[in-house]
């Protein structure tokens, strides 16, 4: 890129970025932009490449930064960018791919700026930058638009507004991208930000209007998946033998100006990574869930979770109608088809979260689908995949599990849909069983894998309070899964004995001695306790609801009935044990979020971007708001 330039690390000798960033104001006519927006170049995706380019902008940053308060170039590149996106509606419909070309060219080098700009300085002096315009000799300053708002409002404008074509694709994957990088500022805080000058641009004046326009663009470019163009498409071939300058370079052409750089080539293959998914579709999905969880502004709650919480079917029977400014309807079996093919990645599965916690619409057409499996089956993928997958990825799908597992429709359906052939399933070979045994058994391994691993409390809460809101309805269950409760069972057992016989060595040997504190043995017996009680109350609360509908568990119960002996006398369960033809209150456990869930939840979204985002990079030492290992 540049006049005789082939790589990345020669673009701060460019000498039209050399100019953009120097001492001279350049104004919004000068045909320097066309220069400067002509080039060919096809974003790098690999970290290497990325790294690569991040240094190269912050060279060129720096000395835009110092010379802008005099040039204000920054503020004519954005507005040779907003004069020419008025006209973009109109380009995509005649398919005049030069000015859709030099768009996107434009917002790219935007982009670029901004995120060196906001990983440098605080949101007032990004906010300075965008006021600076060029000082003419005895000029009086004058009454400026603001331009972060312009810009805003505009990027999302061609979000919304601009068709999804081949030649378009680009330019809206760009603009999504700097809507991520304008956010980007809480990266580089380790508190929330509660109060930023960003959000307030979004939830207020010209942007708000357009709040249920853009979550339901970014919900159906997340359900349409569209594939990248193939690289080039926006590239034109030269039409005659001068063919003009622009379409010189377009077409491959070295002229003078900006060589056509591309890494890997424009018509080259993507990375393997890249070929089975849709840039767009994940872009969006990471944009619909940071603007979902930006925290609400002291007088008005985040606008973009309430469309969340509020969209209704486009199938639906009643006539639509809402109190809510910001509901819309959105085609809900496409949305539910796109839900289970993506829950391979975290930030789909953190959609779903969300979809089924705060939008009861959502919830209640999930519960009524009639080929629940669908849905229910990646997500035991993702938990019987444990080892592989992070931890949040894993509470996310036990969350689910949990919120699904409150409605009894759903524990009596799901052992009703008999499955072929668990190919994931390696333990043992499951030729036929229901979907209700198969959750059990995924779950059950979970709580193992946690006992022997992590012992995680909160996993294990939630892995028995699933199981606890199905025992009630246990149907048929299949003998393995029968077997693997009382397994369990029998592991927990000897664990507490385990335990209680360490406490009594370490007391006996401390006796007399003064040296070293007691581990704290106290502590792990009453967890132990708490999960035999409950996994007691599970056995309990399905031999007292359905005790004819599960003869392998009863089997499995009088073959192993020696384990239960030792605590019948045992004061945590004498209860339970000596009361089990009485019934006992229906378990029922229901998810409530924690207080303050943006604690949780907005590092992790972060932490998402940071791994997913597509053609973007951040150097890890910048970061500040999670540690690299919690995505």
């Amino acid at each position: 890129m540049g006049a005789n330039s082939s790589s990345i690390s020669e673009l701060p000798e460019n000498e039209y970025l050399k100019k953009l960033s120097g001492a001279e104001p350049i104004s919004e006519n000068d045909p320097f932009w066309n220069q400067l927006l002509s080039f060919s170049f096809t974003t790098p995706t690999n970290s290497a490449d990325l790294k690569l380019l991040e240094e190269a902008t912050i060279s060129v940053c720096k000395s835009l930064v110092e010379k802008n308060p005099r040039t204000g170039n920054l503020g004519s590149l954005i507005k040779v960018f907003l004069s020419r996106t008025k006209e973009l509606k109109i380009s995509a419909e005649c398919q005049n791919h030069l000015f859709i070309w030099q768009a996107h060219n434009a917002l790219f080098i935007i982009c670029c700026l901004l995120k060196v700009f906001i990983s440098r300085m605080s949101e007032e002096e990004l906010k300075l930058h965008f006021t600076y315009e060029e000082k003419a000799p005895g000029s009086y300053g004058t009454e400026c638009e603001d331009l972060i708002e312009e810009l805003l409002c505009c990027l999302i404008q061609l979000i919304v507004e601009i068709p999804l074509l081949d030649i378009t694709y680009n330019i809206s994957l760009e603009a999504v991208t700097t809507l991520i990088v304008f956010l980007s500022c809480q990266v580089f805080h380790k508190e929330i930000l509660r109060e930023s000058i960003i959000h307030k641009y979004l939830m207020h004046g010209r942007c708000l209007p357009y709040t249920s326009r853009l979550v339901k663009t970014l919900l159906y470019n997340f359900i349409r998946q569209e594939r990248s163009p193939p690289p080039g498409t926006h590239v034109f071939q030269q039409q005659t033998d001068g063919g003009g300058l622009l379409y010189g370079i377009a077409s491959g052409v070295a002229t003078g100006l900006w060589t056509v750089f591309t890494l890997g080539g424009v018509g080259s293959k993507p990375p393997p990574q890249l070929e089975q998914c849709s840039p767009l579709a994940n872009q969006s999905l990471l944009l619909l869930l940071v603007l979902a969880n930006l925290t609400d502004a002291p007088d008005t709650p985040n606008p973009y979770r309430q469309a969340i919480m509020s969209f209704k079917n486009t199938q639906g029977f009643t006539a639509y109608s809402s109190s809510n400014p910001h509901a819309f309807q959105i085609n809900f079996n496409s949305l539910y088809t796109a839900l289970c093919e993506q829950q391979k990645c975290d930030q789909a599965t953190l959609l779903l979260y969300m979809l089924l916690h705060q939008n009861t619409n959502v919830r209640t057409y999930v519960l009524a689908r009639t080929d629940i499996e669908n849905l229910v089956l990646p997500i035991l993928e993702i938990l019987y995949h444990v080892e592989e997958r992070n931890s949040h990825h894993v509470y996310m799908a036990l969350i689910i599990l949990l919120i699904l597992t409150e409605d009894d429709g759903f524990n009596r359906s799901i052992h009703e849909v008999i499955l072929k052939n668990i190919n994931w399933y390696a333990e043992r070979v499951l030729t036929e069983i229901s979907l209700g045994s198969l959750l059990i058994l995924v779950v059950i391994r979970t709580i193992q894998y946690n006992m022997t691993r992590t012992r995680d409390k909160y996993l294990h809460t939630n892995c028995l309070a699933a199981l606890a809101n199905m025992s009630a309805q246990f149907r048929s269950l299949h003998q393995y899964a029968a077997q693997r409760i009382i397994s369990l069972f029998s592991l927990l057992s000897k664990k507490h004995n385990k335990v209680l016989e360490q406490a009594t060595q370490s007391l006996r040997g401390s006796l007399g001695s003064n040296d070293s504190p007691l581990p704290d043995y106290a502590q792990d017996l009453n967890v132990i306790e708490e999960v035999i009680r409950m996994m007691l109350e599970i056995i309990n609360s399905c031999l007292t609801n359905s005790l004819h509908h599960n003869p392998n568990l009863v089997y499995a119960l009088l073959y192993k009935r020696d384990l239960f002996e030792q605590f019948r006398t045992h004061p945590s369960f004498q209860d339970i044990m000596q009361n089990i033809d009485l019934k006992f209150p229906e378990l029922k456990f229901k998810y409530v979020e924690e207080e303050q869930p943006e604690e949780f939840f907005i590092p992790y979204v972060w932490s998402l971007v940071y791994n997913s985002a597509v053609a973007l990079y951040w150097n890890p030492h910048d970061i500040q708001l999670f540690t690299m290992d919690s995505g």
